[in-house]
């Protein structure tokens, strides 16, 4: 008889083994047994828990997105400004259990399994606009929101672009040049607005006459 209190435990090493099974192999062709061997238990108990590989991913997916969530709330409450939200956002996506090789190399392979499975898409698709949102809103307040719309979308597509560079293990990028990287964008893209801005309301103003 299983011992009380032990599921819980024994379905989060399941989702910690995919994790790493997956990032190991960089592909969903790991088996179940090789999984549950990796979590120490028997791949009866990790189907009895799952009932198939399909939901082990799916599961190993959701963990992800919620640890993900988690971590950018308790960052947002510690941002004081708009433009620290937007930071905490860059940095949340480039910690390090995020960005480790294994983890990324999981992300890809989750990817690539979007195109055969309709759960998986859905919750990618989740996890972008969920990203997209977070800095849209923080963004929304330091310009106007079709600028910010497009830098949010610009922010989006640098962070995943890192992760795909992350992923050629030849030529891994720090978690520091990936936040500067990413931060430089945001500030360019900040700061092009601000000028548009002030030139186009020095061609409004009107010019005074001398008497």
């Amino acid at each position: 008889m299983p011992k009380v209190g032990m599921e819980p435990l024994r379905r989060k090493a399941l989702v910690d083994a995919t994790l790493r099974a997956v990032g190991d192999h960089g592909s969903l062709t790991v088996s179940m047994s090789e999984i549950a061997r990796h979590a120490g238990v028997s791949p009866a108990l990790a189907h009895h828990y799952f009932g198939s590989k399909e939901q082990l991913v799916i599961e190993t997916i959701r963990s992800l997105l919620r640890t993900l969530r988690e971590d950018a709330v308790a960052a947002l409450r510690q941002a004081a400004t708009p433009r620290d939200r937007v930071s905490a956002v860059v940095r949340v996506n480039f910690q390090a259990h995020q960005f480790a090789p294994e983890t990324v190399a999981a992300w890809l392979a989750f990817y690539t399994e979007a195109h055969r499975s309709e759960e998986v898409r859905r919750l990618l698709v989740v996890y972008a606009r969920r990203l997209n949102s977070n800095l849209l809103s923080s963004l929304k307040r330091l310009c106007a929101p079709q600028e910010a719309a497009a830098i949010a979308d610009g922010a989006a597509a640098m962070i995943d672009g890192l992760y795909l560079r992350q992923g050629l293990r030849s030529a891994p990028v720090s978690i520091e040049s990936s936040i500067a990287l990413t931060e430089s964008y945001v500030d360019a893209q900040l700061a092009s607005v601000a000028g548009a801005a002030s030139a186009d309301a020095g061609k409004r103003a009107p010019v005074t006459q001398p008497r």
